[in-house]
This record gives structure tokens, C-alpha cells and sequence, in this order.
């Protein structure tokens, strides 16, 4: 049986001491991204710019660390990091389903297309819209629950 497996972007706006990471993050975007991956996923990660692949439930600390910053080559060994994670943790089978919530710095340099690479399909709800659309599409996401 297939799964469909969240992907969320982790943001810059965090709370001030460690938390579950699923409560670390504070911006309305992210909070838009839990709810719909929580909504339309099996099961979900945070793609951490510090930490890589993070369980919702794994405790953080705050951090400043972003993917904006980063160089290419940077950004590539992330997502090669972050697929090692992936086949270690979530055990991707081929035909899973991944839902990805975060930003071209995470998905395109190599995540992506590592988890094609394993059979897996990737859909992005949000791609081509900017930060506005994408909070729109959440909040109407939001409202259209029961």
C-alpha cells in the first residue's frame, strides 16, 4: 500500500525556547503547511534548514540557520543529506506519494528529484504561486475543513 508522505519547509519565525518541532515553528504559513499535509498526509516531516529531515515530534531549540543563504553547493549536499534521511527514517517504497510544502531553495537542488529517483511521485500544491497565493490556498484550505 502506497503512502502519500508532508513535506513541510521549516520558516524563520520561531517560538523562544526548544518545542516539539511541530510547534516550533510560529509563521502563518507554516501553520497553513501542518494543517494541510496533517489533512492530506499519512504521515509528515519538516525539511529543516539546520537539521535536515525532522520528525514533528523531535524537541528543538530555536535556531537561525536558513537555505537562502546557501550556497549551491550547499544547498545540494542538503538534499543529499536529507534523501539519506529519508531512506533511513521514512522508508520510501516506489509509488509513495511526496506532498511538498517549502520553498525552491529546498526542493531544487536534488530532493526532488532523489525521490523520483526512488519511484516515488512528488506533488507540489503551491508550486509557481508567491508567499500572498500560497497563504491564500492555506487559508481556504482551512475554512473548506469540517
Amino acid at each position: 500500500m502506497t503512502r502519500r508522505i508532508g513535506l513541510v519547509g521549516c520558516v524563520k519565525v520561531k517560538a523562544s525556547k526548544p518545542l516539539a518541532a511541530a510547534d516550533l515553528y510560529l509563521s502563518t504559513l507554516f501553520q497553513g503547511r501542518r494543517s494541510y499535509v496533517e489533512s492530506s498526509c499519512d504521515e509528515w516531516w519538516i525539511l529543516s534548514a539546520k537539521h535536515g529531515l525532522v520528525d514533528p515530534g523531535d524537541v528543538l531549540a530555536p535556531y537561525d540557520v536558513t537555505l537562502k543563504d546557501a550556497s549551491r553547493v550547499e544547498r545540494r549536499r542538503w538534499s543529499q543529506s536529507v534523501l539519506h534521511d529519508v531512506d533511513e527514517r521514512v522508508h520510501p517504497v516506489v509509488g509513495d506519494v511526496f506532498e511538498v510544502h517549502a520553498g525552491a531553495e529546498y526542493r531544487d537542488f536534488g530532493l526532488l528529484q532523489g525521490l523520483e529517483d526512488r519511484g516515488c511521485e512528488v506533488v507540489i500544491p503551491t508550486q509557481g504561486l508567491g508567499i500572498g497565493r500560497q497563504l491564500q490556498f492555506y487559508k481556504q484550505h482551512q475554512r473548506s475543513m469540517p
